[in-house]
């Protein structure tokens, strides 16, 4: 029998949460009285996360129990003229968490989270977008010379 597309998106956005605070199955199997073969199982959608546990994930992780469930229904619309259960069963539908998985993502987001200052944080985030939609005008060059600008005035900070 096939995960439901609600599991399987349940389950990424567990994992995306979990990796994102640093936290490994264990800890999180432990804190909440399971192993971490089910927190793997949870994860990938195998099993169902029953509304008792997911309240207790969400505690654990700071988030509300709604989390699990954002983004679902615009992640189903956008996949490639599917319909929504077949999409999702298919592993069509593209899931902006997966991306998180990614470890120097990771990085990039808990050094961000690590700077105590809210106005460098905010110059930092102006400086990236800079960067992204300046590689998508130009091209890789001139971002390289965008990049030793805007580091310099983030320097000066």
């Amino acid at each position: 029998m096939e995960s439901h597309p609600v599991d399987i998106y349940v389950g990424k956005k567990l994992r995306s949460r979990r990796t994102l605070l640093g936290k490994s199955q264990e800890e999180i199997g432990t804190a909440v009285g399971v192993t971490f073969q089910q927190i793997q199982k949870y994860e990938r959608g195998m099993n169902r996360v029953g509304s008792s546990r997911l309240y207790e994930f969400a505690n654990l992780l700071g988030i509300s129990v709604s989390y699990f469930f954002e983004g679902f229904e615009e992640s189903s619309r956008s996949a490639s003229g599917n319909t929504e259960s077949s999409a999702l069963a298919e592993g069509n539908a593209p899931f902006e968490y997966e991306e998180l998985d990614n470890k120097e993502v990771l990085s990039l987001v808990r050094a961000y989270y690590g700077i105590s200052n809210s106005n460098v944080r905010k110059k930092i985030l102006s400086l990236m977008k800079s960067l992204s939609a300046e590689k998508e005008e130009y091209g890789e060059d001139s971002s390289n010379k965008a990049n030793a600008s805007e580091s310099k005035k983030l320097a000066s900070v």
